[in-house]
């Protein structure tokens, strides 16, 4: 795991802190977001925790850059507001969830064991908060061509999530199996190319699936 961070005095408490973990190693540390993107690429981390305000380079760029040459890697990014353009903007070019630096330390790190195995680090709590925060300022294109792909049950179920609703709540709804749910959402994500929910519910709203202001799944 690559901290990404610009106050060296938060780096290494976050060092500590996931030092102490036997599960977690971390291997190198960035003050901003040039060296973020050098170490990526250097050491090859499986995760990167990202400020998203450092100097020289930003979070949101360097997590650009990382993901563009390295899909794989996932993102966590730290930033001292819980919803704002930044995040959201680092959400839409891969970056797997976002945590507020007011977190304490069992949520920093369930956090980080969360995105490390594969999940994206929006509740559906957070995804609501998410849509709410931007669904009057941003700019949503309208892309329905993006979703051809997707059976009449795929786009249901995306359409649910990205009104917030958790597996279980879609599960309930659609009167389908947790499991059968899990297979419509990973099944979207790879035909969407998408890695985790967050970016499924971004891409509901761009392709025009769910529009801003409209009505919410009841």
């Amino acid at each position: 795991m690559l901290l990404a961070d610009d106050q060296a005095l938060l780096r290494k408490t976050l060092r500590m802190l996931l030092d102490a973990d036997p599960d977690l190693e971390v291997t190198g540390e960035a003050s901003d977001g040039v060296e973020a993107v050098a170490l990526a690429a250097e050491q090859r981390p499986d995760l990167v925790l990202m400020d998203i305000r450092m100097p020289r380079l930003d979070g949101l760029e360097a997590t650009k850059r990382i993901k563009r040459d390295r899909p794989e890697v996932k993102i966590l990014i730290l930033t001292t507001f819980e919803v704002d353009e930044y995040v959201f903007e680092a959400l839409r070019v891969g970056a797997a969830g976002f945590l507020g630096k007011g977190a304490d330390p069992a949520e920093l790190l369930a956090a980080i064991k969360t995105v490390a195995a594969g999940e994206a680090l929006l509740s559906p709590a957070a995804t609501k908060a998410l849509i709410t925060r931007f669904r009057d300022q941003a700019e949503w294109p309208s892309d329905p061509e993006r979703l051809e792909a997707l059976t009449p049950r795929e786009r249901e179920v995306l359409t649910l999530v990205a009104g917030g609703l958790s597996n279980d709540e879609i599960s309930a709804r659609l009167h389908l199996s947790p499991h059968t749910v899990k297979t419509h959402i990973n099944r979207t994500m790879a035909k969407l190319g998408v890695s985790d929910r967050a970016q499924l519910v971004i891409i509901a709203y761009e392709s025009g699936l769910v529009r801003p202001g409209g009505p919410r799944p009841r």
